[in-house]
């Protein structure tokens, strides 16, 4: 019965909470018994509540009247996001015994809804690099094997929902921290249009348009539902869009959708072999559900992506965290590929972020034009397989060595420095039983149409039904 339980959709769990069919405390109790066979091997969670105390929040939650759109529902949140009681850490030797007296805006629109929060999902060092692994806890390791790694910096929830321990998770997108795990584990991730999902009003609310929250998911209609509760205005914040109805429909197709193909960017982005010939598949497979798929020249040049990207993302980082930096004591505490950004952001001229700016503009303007043709721009979600769990991050791919610690992560670039919405699909297994996805850009505020599109791939394919030996 668990295993059945915990295989559903959230969509589905949350139906037998509303009508009765299933209480709290037997969803809560079997989401405790799968944590315990499967985390000690993935460690996708960390930082886990007292199961007495959760089994009594759980009671609770069946003794009231049913509240908000997660009423019961086990959830784990992201280590870069504040819980109030619950210990958050950012990955860091900094925060290593931090516990928040006060909830992020992210963590209280979950409880708001009425999901019980069990726990946090594992991070990289205050999330940078797309590998899961800190001083504090360890290493995420991929479901599919466990000699590799789930990605990041979202790894932890996506071995997480993978393995069926939870069924919904947030996760947050700077430079494809959603969609390469959600690539590396088999699920759905999607990063949102930049300004839907407000981040914590604390500091500059205006310069730093660059991450995301956003939800993870086994279904796109999963992701439809958690994304309804963490999107909406926040009225500390300058930016924001209302919130609307993101649910797809069932029953559709893809018929009269046209989509773009970009590849590898006219070889500008190296990937490992396989890569390209199963999101082809992917393609040709939609092309059969109706949609119309043509490849496309590169629209912009990569190096002036990559330029911009760097700049801006360095010049943010820097902003973040340079107090941590001057502090030698707390700077020696720090990981290397922190400083690095720190000291290339804290370099960097006025007229060289407004010239990376510059360049951010006209490739949103080029975008643009490419969506009044296009519904969508399909690019492969990762580079690179999933890879053994003591690297920090690949240094070559193929035989083209990479220039930093995030190079190898370079396709997902142009969506993140757009801030136009991606949706990260699973499309398969490669020759050594890898899994891999694609992303799917769309135009800005065209979340719900992304949705649809990945609903109906959905509903052909399924495949995070293909689960982890880990998750029977």
């Amino acid at each position: 019965m668990a295993d059945d339980l915990l295989r559903r959709d959230a969509v589905e769990i949350i139906g037998m909470l509303a009508s009765g069919a299933l209480s709290a405390a037997d969803l809560m109790q079997a989401t405790l018994s799968r944590i315990a066979a499967v985390n000690p091997s993935v460690n996708a969670l960390v930082s886990l509540r007292d199961p007495d105390e959760l089994m009594a929040e759980a009671r609770a939650c069946d003794a009231a009247p049913r509240a908000g759109p997660l009423a019961g529902l086990p959830m784990a949140v992201k280590d870069l996001v504040a819980t109030a009681g619950i210990r958050t850490t950012w990955g860091s030797p900094l925060f290593a015994d931090h516990i928040p007296a006060r909830d992020d805006l992210l963590a209280a629109r979950l409880r708001a809804a009425g999901a019980i929060l069990i726990g946090k999902t594992n991070v990289p060092e205050f999330g940078l690099g797309s590998h899961s692994f800190n001083p504090v806890f360890g290493v995420t390791r991929n479901p599919y094997d466990l000699a590799l790694c789930a990605g990041g910096s979202s790894g932890g929830a996506a071995a997480a929902l993978a393995t069926g321990m939870v069924a919904l998770a947030d996760g947050s997108d700077m430079m494809g921290s959603l969609r390469n795990p959600a690539a590396f584990c088999n699920v759905y991730g999607m990063r949102p249009t930049w300004d839907l999902v407000p981040s914590e009003p604390n500091g500059d609310t205006f310069l730093h348009v660059m991450s995301t929250a956003g939800p993870m998911a086994r279904s796109p209609r999963d992701l439809a539902l958690l994304l309804g509760v963490l999107a909406g205005p926040d009225p500390r914040q300058p930016h924001a869009r209302p919130a609307q109805d993101y649910a797809p429909r069932p029953g559709q197709s893809l018929q009269g959708q046209k989509i773009g193909w970009l590849g590898n960017w006219g070889n500008d982005y190296p990937m490992q072999p396989g890569i390209l010939p199963l999101c082809e598949a992917a393609l040709a497979q939609m092309a059969g559900l109706g949609a119309s798929v043509e490849a496309l020249p590169p629209p912009f040049p990569a190096a002036k992506l990559w330029e911009s990207w760097t700049t801006l993302r360095s010049w943010a980082v820097a902003m973040g965290k340079k107090a941590l930096y001057r502090d030698p004591a707390k700077r020696a505490l720090m990981k290397p590929e922190l400083v690095w950004e720190v000291e290339r952001g804290l370099a960097l001229s006025a007229e060289q972020v407004h010239d990376a700016s510059m360049i951010r503009s006209d490739w949103y303007a080029t975008l643009a034009a490419l969506f009044t043709t296009y519904d969508a721009l399909a690019l492969p979600s990762a580079q690179v397989w999933p890879f053994p769990t003591d690297w920090r991050y690949p240094a070559a791919i193929n035989e083209k060595r990479m220039d930093s610690y995030h190079r190898w992560m370079e396709v997902v670039v142009p969506a993140s420095l757009a801030g136009v919405p991606a949706l990260a699909i699973p499309v398969g297994f490669g020759d050594a039983g890898l899994p891999m996805g694609l992303q799917l850009l769309a135009a800005t505020g065209q979340d719900r149409a992304l949705l649809q599109l990945g609903q109906v791939w959905h509903e052909a394919t399924d495949w995070p039904g293909k689960r982890p030996a880990l998750a029977p």
